[in-house]
């Protein structure tokens, strides 16, 4: 298979290697962005990265997951809070290194979907890179929430509160940009509008 994809957009021809995925919690976009790699035979990177973060690191993947896209708190000074080396490092920033070269050496490698982890951010000096946004309306996203994580109508609402807050601080604090502003990325899409099958084919015939 050839690293290119070309997209018509505007009488220009766009050339296409790699597709970021920003989500927010419940929207599906991990589900999205597996299907979309399994259509185009791409690799898909979520999991992946988390594992290999881990090991470098000598941690649980689940502090990677965590404290890889999510903000200690729903606001940017938690991060003045967090244990720092005597070089002033934290295990947030760490964490945050890694995936970027890891990121990089991934999308000069080969075709792929990348979901979350400030991929669009960290790719941003490529030409190559279709960044795509899923959103959701509210009553949908919490829905997918209780059936996926068997949660109470509380525990999915204050999931659907402090989840996409503590995405937005993390992007924030290590890309002074604005998780889910609509300037930062190619495709916007609402899921619960158009269903995870129309966001599929909508992102593979741009990449296609």
């Amino acid at each position: 298979m050839s690293n290119k994809h070309f997209y018509r957009l505007g009488g220009f021809i766009m050339s296409f290697k790699i597709i970021t995925i920003s989500r927010e919690f419940g929207s599906g976009g991990r589900f999205i962005g597996e299907q979309i790699a399994q259509k185009c035979g791409i690799e898909f990177y979520d999991k992946k990265i988390i594992e290999h973060v881990a090991k470098e690191l000598g941690i649980s993947e689940q502090i990677v997951a965590n404290q890889g896209e999510y903000a200690p708190a729903g606001n940017i000074f938690s991060y003045a809070f967090v244990g720092r080396d005597i070089t002033g490092v934290s295990l947030s920033d760490q964490i945050f290194n890694i995936q970027q070269k890891l990121i990089k050496d991934i999308a000069q490698k080969e075709p792929c979907v990348i979901v979350g982890r400030c991929a669009d951010y960290i790719l941003s000096d490529r030409d190559d890179v279709l960044n795509v946004f899923i959103e959701g309306n509210k009553p949908e996203k919490a829905a997918r929430i209780k059936k996926l994580y068997q949660k109470s109508d509380d525990e999915v609402k204050k999931l659907l509160k402090d989840v996409d807050k503590k995405r937005s601080v993390n992007y924030r604090y290590f890309t002074d940009k604005e998780w889910g502003n609509r300037k930062n990325y190619d495709l916007v899409l609402n899921s619960s509008v158009l269903g995870y099958d129309k966001c599929i084919e909508l992102i593979t015939a741009a990449y296609a």
